[in-house]
């Protein structure tokens, strides 16, 4: 009798799993015979995180691009070896000797690869009081009140690319193809704000700029639209002064403000903090340089330190900031081969991934963001990596869940509470998004939904995903 009502219940377990992947399949079918993805490259992977058994495949150890969830390969692995509770650390001293008040000797600023350095995500890590305020207060507690030297910015700790190559001419320009420095500061943005005439079609007007940026010549091509959001793209190449901003804002705006990216923020930074100085009675007669000290030489008075790690990375792949990813691979390398490049980092982090057991055949990595449209991953080594990351709470933690950060668009009544946490990543023809999925039979699944070369608005492709979640969360 036992084993008849076994088998019987296996019986009725199979049936209901193999009825939950047809409706699954169903509605994935049904989506791709749309026009709009008739022709587009789509990969899906399912995993129960139970056993780790596939729910559903679906070209799922196809290379697509990425996009922003490459986030997700990068920060899982800095935390993991980097620690939680790391920080970067940059720091503030002087060489040469001090006499009745006056430094013969260079003020130094010791670049640590901090990406949130006076960020806005950070505002009472940085600004209460003001940074640099506490800099210019520690140098005047060392007894110095003059300098007769240069102040020297030190960079060395990463190499001097600070842009990827294989980004797009279209990005590098604007706030979010920010690069990184050893020196980043204000998340390596800056603001340019226009006034657009009442008609469309008439070329705007730059009313300001905040904060100035050294070095740059600005040649506005914008155009007043009665499109009435950001058309505008701001053009340039981070070794070039010129930046030429074209498109179209919407008309009749007394003040309407775009962001672009600074090329140069240790110039910025270091500026500002001269006049942090002399606000604070400090002096410094020479310029500012860039250079190498001798270390033997430095005599540090203060150490700024960055938040921890796990609240960098929670806002990373919150608001998925392309600047602290890149930051993260330089840091890698900086940390475990002495010198923070690109090429280090990437290889450190891919030879990670294959430690833990993940094929890295699956993954191509160009960046740490997945800014660049070189970056290629499979869904299944998403999921991989999500497997392998899912006791990692401040991994866990950072994933935006449904009406949040770039889950913003996915409604929280359908995925209530902490049901869909994950990452989103899109670019032109690209969309995609790997997480977690609790069911509504509280079963805990790994996914990855990837997308690219479809045609048709973003806003409607991300519907449609969101419904075959629905499916998924209320199947399995």
């Amino acid at each position: 009798m036992k084993v008849r009502l076994f088998i019987f219940l296996v019986g009725v377990l199979i049936t209901e799993c193999a009825l939950s992947q047809q409706k699954f399949e169903s509605a994935l079918q049904e989506l791709l015979e749309k026009p709009d993805y008739q022709h587009a490259s789509a990969g899906i992977h399912i995993i129960d995180l139970k056993d780790g058994k596939e729910v559903y495949g679906y070209n799922s150890e196809m290379l697509m691009i990425p996009a922003s969830t490459m986030k997700l390969v990068t920060s899982a692995a800095a935390l993991e070896m980097l620690g939680p509770d790391y920080r970067f650390q940059t720091k503030i001293g002087y060489t040469g000797n001090i006499i009745d008040g006056t430094l013969n000797g260079d003020l130094v600023i010791l670049g640590g690869g901090d990406p949130a350095l006076g960020s806005e995500y950070f505002m009472d890590h940085y600004f209460h009081p003001h940074f640099m305020d506490v800099w210019a207060e520690k140098i005047k507690s060392a007894g110095i009140a003059n300098v007769k030297g240069d102040l020297i910015l030190d960079l060395s700790v990463y190499d001097s690319e600070k842009i990827p190559s294989t980004w797009i001419w279209e990005d590098m320009g604007n706030y979010y193809g920010a690069g990184a420095s050893a020196l980043t500061v204000y998340d390596n943005l800056f603001r340019i704000t226009f006034r657009s005439p009442p008609l469309p079609g008439q070329l705007t007007e730059i009313t300001a700029i905040y904060p100035k940026v050294p070095g740059l010549e600005f040649q506005n091509e914008v155009f007043s639209s009665n499109i009435n959001r950001d058309r505008a793209y701001v053009f340039g190449s981070p070794i070039d002064g010129k930046r030429v901003i074209r498109g179209t804002i919407p008309k009749n705006r007394r003040a309407f403000t775009i962001k672009a990216s600074n090329p140069n923020p240790e110039i910025l930074l270091a500026e500002d903090f001269l006049m942090h100085l002399s606000d604070n009675g400090i002096f410094v007669s020479g310029k500012i340089t860039i250079g190498k000290i001798d270390n033997n030489a430095f005599q540090s008075v203060y150490i700024q330190e960055s938040p921890k790690l796990n609240e960098i990375v929670r806002i990373l792949n919150d608001e998925s900031v392309n600047l602290f990813a890149e930051h993260l691979v330089k840091q890698i390398g900086a940390e475990i081969k002495g010198k923070g490049t690109r090429e280090n980092g990437l290889q450190i982090i891919t030879d990670f991934w294959s430690q833990v057991g993940l094929d890295t055949l699956q993954i191509v990595m160009e960046d740490g963001s997945g800014l660049s449209h070189f970056n290629l991953a499979t869904p299944q080594f998403f999921t991989g990596l999500l497997t392998h990351s899912k006791n990692l709470p401040a991994f866990t933690n950072s994933l935006p869940t449904a009406g949040e950060g770039t889950l913003y668009r996915f409604s929280p009544n359908v995925f209530p509470g902490k049901t869909l946490k994950a990452k989103s990543g899109s670019m032109t023809r690209v969309r995609c998004y790997s997480g977690y999925l609790t069911t509504d039979k509280n079963n805990q699944l790994a996914f990855s939904i990837m997308f690219n070369h479809f045609n048709g608005e973003h806003a409607k492709l991300i519907g449609e995903i969101e419904k075959l979640l629905e499916v998924i969360k209320s199947s399995y």
